[in-house]
């Protein structure tokens, strides 16, 4: 099992974030096999495809070697020229495939690990170049994996090629007898057929080292309990840091509901135990609002705003503890509430009115219908 530097096994799978952080230093499934693989099939297809007009050019170009024209030995000038169109004609002949490949090296690259570039994967680290730590890569479980791939496939490989020359030497060794345009059609031929089969070799190298990579990926990106924990602490907030945030929320919270008092139409209370102001606007909502609610000393900082501004306070202990049980701010009273409240803002419109015009005061309501279970808190509502 994998340890970290403090000795720890890793055993959980690498989280999300894990795989992004490693995708962002350059860390992905890369497979050198797969590479090697696609490289080969491309240069026999290559071959196969663009054969003829190849074995053309670079039998022109042959000819023209081997047979120069006399006069431009003694011509430097004509001989640079001939260089030159040599030149030209052999870089026409390797660009093709020298264009397939360079493809083939990215497309082979990205179908295991996609793309991703990293700036931090090629920047210079004094810590790679350290010879004790490059010896221990090469004597770790790592390097030994590679060094029995490396013999596997050396084996297979040259097993394959020494296959593959006795199985191709008979028409090699006629190849000299006609003439160079069907000794170059041969030679290509037997360089697609040999291709193909050293291909067909790889297919099963490639086959085996492709999920390895991945799965030793995923290995060397394991974690530990502790960096789960820590990370889920970074992702989510340290708790300290939460409570903090928390605070700040319900202060703020706290302080837009207090600004609201003012803008009430009435301060039902426990009368010191529960405070809850509501305002009722019949154009915008259908029922009274809730517009601040509190307890102990919140309650008591209701009711000091709602005096400073005159908004009435309604002693009124189960309706007070029915709103503060049932309700968030900003929410409606409750249906089974709205005959309780109606009475309530009744009798403050009513007082208000007589007050300004010097008229008797109005009865106060009494045993307003308020439902005994919504008056005790949920828990307790639930245990009934």
């Amino acid at each position: 099992m994998a340890e970290n530097e403090d000795g720890q096994e890793r055993t959980e799978e690498a989280s999300h974030r894990r795989l992004e952080q490693a995708r962002s230093k350059g860390q992905v499934p890369r497979s050198r096999e797969l590479n090697t693989l696609v490289m080969l099939l491309v240069t026999a297809l290559g071959l196969w495809i663009l054969g003829r007009h190849e074995t053309a050019l670079f039998a022109q170009l042959l000819g023209a070697g081997l047979a120069p024209d006399r006069r431009l030995i003694f011509d430097h000038a004509g001989a640079l020229r001939a260089l030159g169109e040599a030149l030209r004609t052999g870089l026409y002949l390797l660009l093709p495939f020298l264009a397939v490949h360079l493809v083939s090296a990215v497309l082979s690259s990205l179908a295991l690990g996609g793309w991703n570039f990293s700036a931090e994967a090629i920047a210079l680290d004094p810590a790679k170049l350290d010879p004790v730590k490059g010896i221990k890569r090469v004597f770790s479980l790592q390097g030994l994996v590679e060094l029995g791939k490396a013999l596997a496939k050396f084996l297979l490989v040259g097993a394959t090629g020494l296959a593959l020359f006795e199985h191709f030497a008979p028409r090699m060794l006629t190849l000299g007898a006609g003439g160079i345009r069907p000794a170059l059609a041969g030679s290509g031929q037997i360089l697609v057929d040999s291709f193909l089969g050293l291909s067909a070799v790889l297919v099963l190298v490639a086959a085996a080292d492709v999920p390895f990579q991945v799965w030793n990926h995923r290995r060397q990106l394991r974690m530990t309990r502790q960096e789960v924990k820590d990370e889920l602490k970074e992702t989510e907030g340290r708790p300290e840091i939460k409570g903090k945030i928390k605070q700040m929320q319900r202060e703020m919270a706290q302080r837009r509901m207090m600004q609201a008092v003012p803008e009430a139409d009435v301060v039902v209370t426990n009368p010191t135990h529960y405070a809850v102001a509501l305002r009722y606007d019949g154009l915008h909502r259908a029922a009274p609002v809730v517009v601040a609610k509190g307890k102990g000393l919140v309650a008591a900082r209701i009711r000091e705003i709602a005096d400073e501004h005159g908004v009435p306070l309604f002693e009124a202990p189960p309706l007070a503890r029915a709103l503060y049980f049932t309700t968030e701010i900003d929410d409606e009273v409750p249906a089974a509430l709205y005959m309780a409240v109606a009475q309530v803002l009744a009798y403050v419109y009513q007082l208000q009115t007589a007050t300004a015009g010097g008229r008797p005061v109005p009865p106060r309501p009494e045993d307003l219908p308020v439902p005994e279970d919504l008056a005790r808190p949920p828990g307790d509502r639930n245990r009934h």
